[in-house]
């Protein structure tokens, strides 16, 4: 339960609960808020990691052309 003032019920006990339910929507707030932070550094992550590997193919795929033409 909410404690005994809550469960009391009247005017304090309505201002205790409305308290409580906002600080809980900004903690979730919160969390979602950093979650989402996360995976945005991760595709961050991800696409330079994609961008690095593309270009080691170009290279590679240059050897290839230099050893044909010789």
């Amino acid at each position: 339960g909410g404690g005994a003032i809550r469960e009391a019920g009247g005017a304090f006990g309505k201002k205790q609960a409305a308290e409580e339910e906002r600080y809980f929507r900004e903690k979730e707030r919160e969390q979602l808020s950093a979650l989402r932070k996360h995976h945005e550094e991760e595709i961050d992550h991800h696409m330079k990691e994609i961008e690095r590997l593309q270009k080691e193919i170009e290279r590679h795929k240059y050897k290839i052309k230099k050893l044909k033409d010789d």
